[in-house]
């Protein structure tokens, strides 16, 4: 029998509340702007081939991993870890400081300037030009990392609002708070970009950006890049590494499908990401037809594809431009917020767990330290170190958490020992690939993506900074949030971690 926890945690009030947050924190702007792009560049849907395999070889069974051990050990990612060794508490804390003192303060700033062309879009207020307003009047990008500036008062003002959000949302706590935003955030993110698939599927020339966006080049699939970029972006949409998915399965009831779970999670992720691509090309075609331009010159990456070159799209459409728009932002600022909150979730939980500090305290000093944090990529340099710091926890930070996830989970706490926990609580049972899969496979696959790099970053500094901003802006930043992961660490629990954890006969 279940043996009775000795403290009070929160729950799920539905299973469909946790499915929706979970799905809500890995659905975020990447799917919308960075997934389409990755497809172009490696070979349209012949790149669905490598990038279902890496879903199914490293993403599921890494969701696995990650929703058995917060079911397992009834707290966030340090507690977790904490339960399983001591020696290995500093793993939890430095992947949920770094992402909370680092990811979420610039990707709060990237939603903040989604909500600022939010309101451009009403009256297509980014000109005849986007490029330049985006860059040279809104950002008003200095000339380094090290020239910062001057605060850009309206990223600023957006910020707060952002800010008050994630607060007002996570203040509210897990049932009232998470559970019912995503209960509304994720129904109208697919209606509204439903909404704008089907729109965009009907402009003329949307047909070729399709084509162009789908067509297999399978001759791509030779290239190692190709696979890289595949397992990066499966390992990156799925908010693996973050200690969130560890976080919300802490809250899930004993009885609870782990395998299924997992699988519908990933799985919807990944559809979404290929759903909204429809609507991204379709648009970026019909452009690239009233332009008389090649195709290739319409598609920019990465954050030049959500501000420039899709507001430069919209201001072509032949009606209701400023709805599109305005629709089109209200999907990226609602994509963002979903992500935004489980990331203050994760570390709001593991303060809690450790030094029972108030909830609400915990949620309004690190939102207030959230916004005062994200600052500094609200300066004219704000691009830049937005650049660098993302490089860095993204790169290096993520993925040597998650190795270490592997390593410890499967090696030292024991992939037979989780696999038969998972089994005792699901009716989806895992067989021995899923042992192979963490023990050996994902470990070796995220050590070559680690490698390489590692490898390019030797070769040619990153983004062409200079070596000096990489490494005081982007390794250091790695560097102090594990002396902190390390100095937080050293502090004693109010209830030992491993009290937590759930035992049954067969475990």
């Amino acid at each position: 029998m279940v043996q009775p926890l000795g403290h009070h945690r929160p729950q799920w009030k539905t299973h469909i509340g946790f499915l929706l947050a979970a799905v809500g924190s890995a659905i975020g702007l990447g799917n919308i702007w960075r997934f389409p792009y990755l497809c172009y560049k490696n070979g349209g849907g012949a790149f669905l081939i490598p990038y279902f395999i890496a879903l199914f070889v490293v993403g599921i069974p890494l969701m696995i991993l990650e929703v058995g051990l917060g079911h397992k050990m009834r707290g966030s990612s340090p507690a977790s870890f904490a339960s399983i060794s001591k020696k290995w508490e500093w793993l939890g804390w430095w992947q949920v400081i770094f992402v909370m003192f680092g990811i979420v303060l610039y990707y709060s700033v990237v939603i903040s300037w989604c909500v600022n062309f939010f309101f451009y879009a009403f009256k297509l207020g980014w000109t005849q030009d986007p490029n330049a307003f985006f860059f040279q009047k809104f950002l008003m990008v200095s000339k380094g990392p090290f020239d910062l500036g001057d605060l850009r008062t309206p990223i600023v003002f957006s910020l707060l609002i952002v800010w008050f959000l994630n607060w007002l949302i996570v203040f509210s706590g897990v049932q009232k708070g998470l559970e019912r935003a995503n209960k509304i955030f994720m129904p109208l993110l697919l209606l509204l970009t439903a909404f704008i698939v089907f729109w965009s599927v009907r402009l003329p020339g949307a047909k070729s950006g399709l084509l162009v966006y789908l067509k297999p080049d399978f001759s791509r699939l030779s290239d190692i890049r190709v696979w890289m970029d595949a397992f990066s972006q499966i390992f990156f949409t799925l908010s693996l590494g973050f200690g969130i998915m560890i976080t919300y399965a802490s809250y899930l009831p004993h009885k609870s499908q782990i395998v299924r779970d997992s699988f519908i999670i990933s799985v919807t992720n990944c559809l979404f990401s290929i759903f909204a691509g429809f609507g991204v090309f379709s648009v970026l075609g019909y452009m690239a037809q009233t332009t008389s331009k090649e195709f290739g010159d319409v598609v920019t990456q990465s954050i030049g594809l959500a501000f420039v070159a899709y507001p430069k799209a919209i201001s072509t459409l032949p009606g209701f431009s400023a709805l599109f728009g305005v629709i089109f932002f209200a999907i990226l600022v609602i994509a963002g917020l979903s992500s935004a909150i489980s990331i203050l979730e994760a570390f709001t939980s593991a303060l809690v767990d450790k030094f029972h500090y108030r909830r609400k305290i915990v949620v309004s000093v690190l939102s207030l330290c959230g916004f005062l944090g994200g600052i500094i990529f609200a300066t004219q340099a704000g691009l830049y170190w937005l650049d660098i710091v993302d490089h860095f926890l993204t790169q290096y930070g993520l993925v040597i958490v998650a190795i270490f996830e592997c390593i410890v989970v499967g090696w030292i706490f024991k992939a037979t020992r989780m696999r038969a926990h998972i089994a005792h609580f699901s009716v989806w049972h895992l067989k021995r690939w899923w042992d192979v899969a963490i023990k050996v496979v994902t470990p070796l696959i995220l050590g070559a993506l680690l490698f390489s790099s590692f490898i390019d970053e030797i070769a040619k500094p990153y983004g062409d900074y200079s070596r000096l901003a990489l490494i005081l802006i982007g390794r250091d930043w790695l560097i102090y949030t594990l002396f902190l992961a390390i100095f937080v660490a050293y502090h004693s629990w109010k209830i030992e971690p491993s009290e937590r954890m759930l035992k049954h006969p067969e475990a």
